[in-house]
């Protein structure tokens, strides 16, 4: 049987020991369907097709992390892109190692290691090495692409990196998150002639299919801006309990230190907008986005952009300060990301155009500069003590 969706006629065909991975993990998720009365709420068939033991998109072999489709990568991340992000992220991390009185990174979802070796490497130039490095990935084969990554980028420096199987009871450092929170699972909200309904995932001729059941329960409360809507207006969108639930669950490991979240989104007012009316759902393959959860699960990245007002309710209930919020261009600049390009020598064309071209792409509100936002949270800081990226164009305000 193939539950999955037809192929959408713009997107590469995977290879046959590809797609049979997928129609495993297809069968996987319809037990479940079929174990739940036929109906499986959508945060829970995202988090099959995502975390599935040995069968989901980040708990099996694809390469996920790139820059061209070409390298077997299906998007790509501010780390991938260019070591700039990394140098500016690590001036920040420098101050904060002053601050927490510890020069150690706790990095959650580290991806292909990417950013790990380059901020090892930058801190160590930036005369404020990371005495340990601890990466928490649930995943073993990204555990062994990032091991890979650091020793072939920082040999020098792989002994000082630690794969946690639990969280510490207590950390003081830097704790840091980049993309971490738009993998998690969302519900998924429909309103239809003016009655809320939660989506959620069938079979339907022999394929994965949308059903929404009307709620018999209160709206979530994160949906309350949307009672404005006018009477006729159809709606979907997406509740974020799993990212809330995360950011609280770490929350208590911070002694002192910072907690420092990168991800694309919008506060509340933005996120929950009558012109946002189709939601922020979004697959990834091979470098070109769609919007059909179904097509070959565990293949395909499936994310949602992250509502940042819960976010920062979810960290202050459980104890943290908000130090800042802002988008990642303002935080790019104020960290210093224009002098580290001053360094660069323009008459080096090798080196100087890819560049500069990667620092528009973090930087423009056009690509990555706007839409990214970073937030952060801390604990044990000195009141006075105001961290670098935030330092001008604070949105903490608009939460």
């Amino acid at each position: 049987m193939n539950l999955a969706s037809p192929k959408p006629h713009s997107l590469p065909v995977p290879e046959p020991v590809a797609l049979e991975h997928s129609r495993r993990l297809a069968e996987h998720i319809a037990a479940a369907v079929a174990d739940s009365g036929g109906w499986l709420p959508f945060d829970r068939y995202m988090e099959l097709a995502l975390y599935a033991p040995k069968l989901g998109y980040y708990a099996a072999g694809a390469a996920k992390f790139g820059r061209l489709a070409a390298d077997g990568s299906d998007f790509v991340t501010a780390p991938e892109l260019s070591p700039l992000f990394a140098r500016t992220l690590a001036r920040q991390l420098g101050d904060v190692f002053e601050l927490a009185q510890s020069a150690q990174v706790l990095e959650f979802g580290a991806g292909s290691g990417r950013l790990a070796a380059d901020l090892l490497l930058a801190l160590e130039a930036h005369g404020t090495p990371c005495e340990q490095y601890c990466i928490m990935e649930l995943s073993g084969e990204l555990r062994a692409r990032q091991r890979e990554t650091i020793a072939t980028a920082a040999p020098h420096l792989v002994g000082r990196v630690t794969w946690l199987d639990t969280l510490p009871d207590a950390f003081a450092g830097a704790m840091i998150g980049n993309e971490v929170l738009d993998a998690m699972p969302v519900r998924l909200f429909a309103r239809r002639q003016g009655v809320w309904c939660e989506r959620g995932v069938t079979i339907a001729d022999g394929r994965f299919a949308w059903e929404e059941r009307a709620l018999h329960g209160p709206l979530p409360e994160a949906l309350a801006p949307l009672d404005a809507l006018p009477a006729g207006q159809d709606y979907v969108t997406e509740t974020h309990e799993a990212a809330s639930a995360f950011v609280r669950s770490v929350a208590p490991l911070l002694a002192r230190g910072v907690l420092l979240l990168v991800d694309y989104g919008f506060p509340a007012g933005e996120y929950y907008h009558a012109q946002r009316g189709q939601g922020t759902l979004m697959c990834h393959y091979r470098h070109q986005a769609h919007d059909d959860p179904f097509y070959y699960p565990g293949l395909q990245d499936i994310t949602a952009h992250v509502e940042f007002t819960g976010i920062a309710a979810a960290g202050v209930d459980a104890g943290l300060e908000l130090l800042g919020f802002t988008s990642q261009a303002r935080f790019l600049l104020n960290s210093g990301v224009t002098s580290l390009l001053g360094e660069l020598d323009p008459s080096d064309l090798a080196t100087f155009l890819p560049a500069t071209a990667a620092a528009q792409k973090l930087l423009s509100e056009a690509e990555m500069g706007e839409l990214f936002k970073v937030i952060a949270f801390g604990r044990g800081i000195p009141a006075e003590a105001m961290l670098t990226g935030f330092a001008a164009g604070d949105r903490s305000h608009t939460l």
